[in-house]
Order: structure tokens, then C-alpha cells, then sequence
């Protein structure tokens, strides 16, 4: 059917906007038929401002019960909004366990996902005897003293490119299981542990699946060396079981400087859990 030329054209347009969400609320970031999911509800939201119906392809798609400090998203519109309205226009219809943090329009080569020129994810480990309370949906726990320096020295043997079938899920739908590792740093401060992986991209439970199986290191189940077997054997049983999801945070998405993204200093400072 051909528009009447009587009626505006208004040429689509990209935005790329960035949101942090509690996972604990949700069903996972990937929309479902009955909804329940972080991407349901933003579209949702974002389709009150424009308008008509919005679609959103995120950097990387979270499991239910994992949070975002910075997830970023881009999506399609045609209609004609200020960049606030896709900030505070959409927060005042999200729910509060979701935030947009900014918007920019950007030119039609952006890609969330492929654009992404590496990602950095926080997971929080509360270690003491007794489970938290308060921290339940934001940390992962583990009841035995861990050993820092072993654990660290296990996480160096994961440093570089590596075949990482041995940390991938079963369902996982990458084309490829080699990944490219630049940071793994464990930091402590009290009770708490954090480690901070920084790659080119992720295999799905990949991180939570190094956790576990650093854990089993930091515990005396295992030396150190055993890290770098496991990753060589390739194979996932070799691995141990795949950590609590409630202490994984998606921290940051790095992209290219042509972009003009802002870039936010220090997100992990905003998780609620800091002891």
C-alpha cells in the first residue's frame, strides 16, 4: 500500500541507551510470551513515547536473577523525541527495578551487540560462615574460608584467548567457543570478594561457571594448576558446578570512540551491597 503523499515522512532514526536493572525482579533480560522479562517491560515503556511498537537488541542478554549496571541497547523509531523523553519519559514508567541511565541517537551502523568492543563483568561473593540476609539477592556466598592468593593465581591461567568450552553452557549459542580474556582481577574488602572479568565477549554461564570453579581452588579442593587443566580439557564436566546467579553483575560495555557514548566512571560503586 503506498502513503498518501499528503501525510509526514519521518526518516527512522537509532538510539542506544543504557539501563541498570535488579535481576532478582525479573525472568531474565530476553522477552517471553507472558513477559516477566527487563526486555518486555523497557519495550513496553519505550513504545508509550514513541508511539508505536519498539524493538531493543541489548550487548548482551542476562540470565533471570542477574543484574546490570550498564546494559546498552539500541532500537529503531520513527517518531521525533527529545533525548530526555527516552530517559526521564521512560523511567516514569518503568518499574523501579529498572533505570534508564542516558539516551543518544547515533547514526544506523551502530549495533548494541556487535558493536561492543568488549564487556566487563563484577561478581560479589560474600564469604563468611553465615548466609546474608540483606545481600541475598545481590551476592553470591559461600560459607568456607577462600584462599585469595590461590584463587588469583588459578585466574592467571585464564588470561588470554583461550577455547573456553569447559566454562560454557550446554545451551550456549555462540558460533564459537574461543574468547579472548584481557582482565581477571579479585579484589577484597572485608567479608566481601569481587572478580572483575574483562573480555571481548562471553560464552553463556561463562563467568559463573569460573567462579565455581575458582571457588573450588580458593576452598583446598583443588591447586591452583587444576584452573588451567580444566581449561585445556575442554570439556565442561570437568569444570565445577555453575555459581549462584544473584551475585553477577553485566558492569560495563566498551565500544569505539567514533560512537561518542558516555562512559560512566565507577558504576560498581552503585551496587547495593558494599561492606
Amino acid at each position: 500500500m503506498r502513503r498518501a503523499p499528503w501525510l509526514p515522512h519521518f526518516k527512522s532514526m537509532r538510539i542506544a541507551l543504557a539501563l541498570e536493572y535488579d535481576g532478582s525482579h525479573f525472568l531474565g533480560w530476553q522477552t517471553q510470551p507472558g513477559g516477566g522479562t527487563v526486555q518486555d517491560a523497557l519495550q513496553a515503556a519505550l513504545a508509550t513515547i514513541a508511539g508505536e511498537p519498539v524493538v531493543v537488541t541489548c550487548a548482551g542478554r542476562t540470565d533471570r536473577g542477574v543484574h546490570a549496571l550498564e546494559q546498552v541497547v539500541h532500537f529503531d523509531v520513527a517518531a521525533q523525541r527529545p533525548q530526555s523523553a527516552w530517559v526521564r519519559g521512560a523511567n516514569a514508567l518503568l518499574p523501579e527495578s529498572i533505570a534508564v541511565q542516558w539516551a543518544r541517537e547515533v547514526p544506523e551502523e551502530f549495533h548494541a551487540r556487535y558493536g561492543g568492543r568488549a564487556r566487563t563483568y563484577r561478581y560479589v561473593l560474600i564469604n563468611r560462615a553465615v548466609r546474608p540476609s540483606l545481600a541475598a539477592r545481590y551476592a553470591g556466598w559461600f560459607h568456607l574460608p577462600l584462599d585469595v592468593a590461590a584463587m588469583r593465581a588459578a585466574a592467571r591461567l585464564l588470561l588470554g584467548e583461550h577455547d573456553f568450552s569447559a566454562f560454557r553452557s550446554a545451551d550456549c549459542q555462540a558460533k564459537t567457543p574461543v574468547r579472548t580474556l584481557h582482565e581477571f582481577a579479585i579484589e577484597t574488602r572485608g567479608e566481601r570478594i569481587d572478580f572483575v572479568l574483562r573480555a571481548n565477549a562471553f560464552l553463556h554461564h561463562m563467568v559463573r561457571n569460573i567462579i565455581g570453579t575458582l571457588v573450588y581452588v580458593g576452598k583446598g579442593k583443588h591447586l591452583p594448576a587444576w584452573a588451567g587443566e580444566v581449561l585445556e580439557a575442554r570439556d565442561r564436566a570437568r569444570a565445577a558446578p555453575t555459581f549462584a546467579a544473584q551475585g553477577l553483575y553485566l558492569e560495563r560495555v566498551e565500544y569505539a570512540a567514533r560512537w561518542d557514548l558516555p562512559r560512566q566512571e565507577h558504576p560498581e560503586l552503585r551496587i547495593p551491597v558494599l561492606l
